[in-house]
């Protein structure tokens, strides 16, 4: 079983992955989700929890059903 870090590290990971897919950048994805750049990266390297809602504007804004983030393989 994953430790907590262990599944903050891979649902940042999964993050990048996706943004990166679409081709936005940290800064383009935080203005269409309304939050900092400096929150998606912190996001990204599991230095930050995510909330419900925004993970919910980001799944909206990347086209990308919530629980393609939650999927660690």
């Amino acid at each position: 079983m994953l430790s907590n870090e262990a599944k903050r590290k891979l649902f940042g990971y999964n993050l990048a992955k996706y943004r990166s897919l679409k081709g936005y950048s940290q800064e383009y994805l935080a203005e269409k989700v309304e939050c900092s750049r400096d929150h998606i990266a912190k996001i990204e390297t599991a230095k930050r929890n995510i909330s419900i809602e925004l993970l919910f504007r980001i799944s909206l804004a990347l086209d990308t059903p919530e629980y393609m983030f939650f999927i660690f393989k």
